[in-house]
């Protein structure tokens, strides 16, 4: 019997959220029921629901503590797993992956509550970022040494720990998203800013298009999902999002747990979704 899957999203009244429509209908065209949820609506645990899947929960990063103890409380299980949301979650895994050998750029942690400097970048300019968050949230660049820089990282290590990286001005090219479903590269994205901005979110002017990754982009992908907890083959979806020169990328994030995955520039992607979740539920 087909199974009843759940996927969790958000109140979204902009209308935000453009894939998950896609995926109802490949799951319904499968014969599974759905329900679609925002993870903050007071009864989503108790659908009846054979697997959850978490997809546009995209404001978890406000709530971390409550998206987990949601996540918790699901008799059913959850994709991506557990024990991969809550090493994802917090952007220290950057770390760990660069201690593995995979090519990530360069990341300090500040620890909330720190009254340490801007760790020193070897750059004209620093990114400063929440080691949660989402969408570029409480994203900031700074002239390397500022007293800007500084004032915002004392703003964000009020509230939690911080990450410091080089401003690197080839994301100006386009940051690039592999996009891995059931274990196998389903397709990749471009995502490049607007003029006179660095932030490669459509909610800044950001477009996408589709991209064909080159050998090194899915050589990186594998190598970083190869340190995930349980092994790549734990999961449902996965995003790499790369920056720099095609044919020696760096990773800049590892999106395991509510990435847009680009479904609607990928004709058939979709489906794969659908058919690899089933083949999990």
């Amino acid at each position: 019997m087909p199974p009843h899957v759940l996927l969790l999203t958000f109140d979204d009244p902009d209308g935000h959220d453009i894939e998950t429509p896609g995926v109802v209908a490949a799951l319904r065209a499968r014969g599974a029921t759905v329900t679609v949820s925002p993870w903050r609506e007071p009864s989503v645990t108790r659908v009846p629901a054979d697997v959850v899947v978490i997809r546009s929960t995209w404001d978890y990063q406000e709530h971390p503590d409550e998206f987990r103890a949601v996540l918790g409380a699901f008799a059913a299980p959850v994709l991506n797993p557990l024990d991969v949301v809550g090493w994802n979650l917090h952007k220290s895994y950057l770390l760990e992956l660069a201690r593995a050998g995979v090519p990530v750029v360069p990341t300090a942690l500040v620890p909330a509550g720190s009254d340490e400097p801007v760790p020193a970048v070897d750059a004209p300019e620093v990114v400063l970022k929440p080691a949660i968050s989402a969408n570029a949230w409480g994203l900031g660049r700074f002239a390397t040494g500022s007293a800007e820089a500084a004032d915002h990282l004392r703003t964000l290590t009020a509230t939690g720990d911080v990450l410091v990286q080089p401003y690197l001005p080839e994301i100006l090219a386009g940051e690039r998203s592999v996009v891995v479903i059931g274990g196998r590269v389903s397709h990749a994205v471009r995502k490049t800013p607007a003029a006179g901005e660095f932030r490669v979110q459509a909610e800044y002017g950001g477009t996408d298009t589709a991209h064909t990754p080159t050998a090194a982009e899915i050589a990186v992908a594998h190598a970083a999902l190869a340190c995930v907890p349980g092994g790549p083959e734990a999961l449902l979806y996965a995003r790499v999002d790369l920056v720099g020169p095609e044919d020696a990328p760096l990773l800049i994030e590892l999106e395991l747990v509510e990435p847009e995955l680009f479904l609607d520039l990928a004709p058939g992607s979709a489906d794969r979704f659908a058919a690899a979740l089933l083949a999990r539920a």
